[in-house]
């Protein structure tokens, strides 16, 4: 059979709303064209199981980078970590590893990268793992076009393009290399320019946008990037209504019955890629679309009464929708942070014949949480606890990751008195640009004061991130300041260590104050009690 595409993806491909590739392929197919799937080929013979596509090969890494995959923070294999449960199966850089055995095997197919791991190399980007900056993954994949973040309006208009032989360009949504830079688009500094000069990779990391024309040369050709597609509630609720199996596997069991209820962020995290792949726009599923999908879910024959997670970017940014201006919303003061809008879609969806329980497992934006959101999450609808991540205490290193909104005193103050219990787990980064062993110490005695703290990770720099921008040139991009930054392997352990030295793994049942503890443990060490509060 020959297919009109053929999507090569580096994770098991499952017929669910949360893989990217299954809505895709249900789009494509939705619209007369067949599609075929070669999932994580590990050797060049693989990707010419299929044979060649009559339109064009879809290439991506899917939805975690190969890279991140395939290595700790200290650049350790994950496979040789004996208390993983890894499986090697993915190459490392995947989407160039594919694209150029396909490149080999079917000289004049089209390919049309896609996924986290292109979406983040879209420009010339700070790479980690080999401690340099690399061009765009356009010039080594060799592909022919790009599609960041969400992909669903990009792939049908390029595969009716190419159906129909028409040209590439001009597709939003979209990147390609071009001999000329357009009228309208705003130039980067180029890809020589910021490798000879720091200061110049802090220009580009401040002009990259989605919402923007742009373009970057290298030598004498450019990459250009159309500005984002735009996306509407009506589009969203389309595909997360398509008649998915939901035949899921077995690692992702607890995962069968979840659903989406938005898409977009507007936390812009500097250490976190979602403005740069989801937008920095919250775009909601209308309250019937969710609610007729919890409906159907009732009759599927695995069903046993409970929705698994009701999940997106922080599920209490649900209903945040907003484009009135490009302004930043989460800073907004008409920001509707009542979360009205999640409440009654609970309340609704609780009601609904079948339904025994609707769990939130993907944590919430502490800063947003109103009073009303926390009673309806606590009474009925925490799975084991509720996640939250604060990720830091010191208020200079929470600024320089743009977290510094909120107070997690008072939610946890808000949350005891509301539940009586102990039922907070909690998320925090160290070795983040900024951080000495000083604000390390400060974390380690936080945490000290706090139960289900022992989510403590090293920050990894990804690329596009303003936070890895403030790791390759030791700059805040916005100041052009210098900032500390742990570069040592040693010190990346120390800073780790001290935190996860005072971390607290057994649950204080029915607790009414947390804080309780923490006061007590360190009266006893001669410290004073919570400088998380001072």
């Amino acid at each position: 059979m020959e297919y009109d595409i053929i999507f090569v993806v580096g994770e098991v491909f499952f017929d669910h709303p949360l893989c990217g590739t299954a809505i895709l392929k249900r789009l494509l197919e939705k619209q007369g064209f067949s599609v075929g799937i070669i999932e994580m080929p590990t050797k060049e013979s693989e990707i010419k199981r299929l044979g060649k596509p009559r339109l064009f090969f879809g290439v991506s890494s899917g939805s975690i980078d190969s890279m991140v995959r395939n290595y700790t923070p200290l650049k350790k294999l994950r496979k040789d970590d004996r208390n993983l449960d890894y499986n090697e199966s993915v190459p490392d850089r995947a989407v160039t590893v594919y694209s150029n055995w396909i490149k080999k095997n079917f000289k004049d197919s089209i390919i049309v990268l896609g996924g986290i791991e292109a979406t983040l190399r879209r420009f010339t980007h700070y790479d980690f793992w080999e401690n340099r900056l690399r061009r765009s993954i356009l010039f080594d994949s060799r592909a022919d076009l790009l599609v960041y973040g969400y992909a669903e309006k990009q792939i049908i208009e390029i595969a009716g393009r190419i159906d129909k032989k028409k040209s590439l360009e001009g597709i939003k949504g979209t990147c390609l290399i071009s001999r000329e830079l357009p009228a309208g688009f705003s130039e980067l500094p180029s890809h020589e320019e910021v490798t000879a000069s720091k200061e110049r990779f802090c220009d580009m990391q401040n002009m990259l946008s989605n919402s923007a024309n742009i373009g970057q040369k290298l030598e004498n050709r450019y990459v250009l990037q159309y500005q984002s597609q735009e996306y509407t509630t009506k589009d969203i609720d389309s595909y997360y209504s398509l008649p998915f199996t939901r035949k899921i596997p077995k690692e992702m069991q607890g995962f069968q019955f979840s659903v989406v209820t938005h898409r977009g962020c507007i936390g812009e995290c500097n250490f976190c890629s979602l403005k740069l792949t989801a937008g920095d726009r919250v775009i909601s599923r209308s309250e019937k679309s969710i609610l007729d999908e919890i409906t159907r879910l009732t009759k599927h024959p695995d069903f046993r009464g409970n929705i698994d997670d009701l999940t997106g970017p922080s599920v209490n940014m649900y209903g945040m929708d907003c484009n009135l201006c490009r302004g930043k919303c989460i800073d907004c003061a008409k920001l509707d942070r009542s979360s009205k809008k999640l409440i009654s879609l609970l309340k609704k969806a609780r009601k609904i014949k079948g339904v025994k329980k609707i769990f939130i497992r993907s944590g919430i934006r502490f800063d947003l949480a109103s009073q009303d959101l926390l009673k309806e999450l606590a009474e009925h609808h925490i799975f084991d606890t509720l996640r939250i991540a604060p990720e830091h205490v010191n208020k200079d290193v929470l600024k320089l990751m743009n977290k510094d909104k909120g107070s997690l005193k008072k939610f946890i103050n808000d949350f005891s008195r509301i539940t009586g219990k102990n039922k907070l787990s909690f998320y925090f980064m160290t070795a983040h640009p900024g951080s000495t062993m000083k604000e390390a110490e400060e974390l380690a005695d936080a945490v000290s004061g706090l139960w289900n703290a022992e989510t403590v990770q090293v920050f990894t720099p990804t690329p596009m991130t303003v936070s890895t921008c403030m790791y390759y040139t030791s700059l805040d991009p916005k100041t052009k300041k210098k900032i500390y930054v742990p570069y040592s392997y040693a010190e990346k352990k120390e800073q780790k260590r001290a935190v996860m030295a005072n971390v607290r793994k057994k649950e204080i049942p029915d607790s009414r104050d947390r804080l309780d503890a923490g006061k007590r443990s360190q009266k006893k060490k001669g410290k004073p009690p919570h400088k998380i509060f001072k």
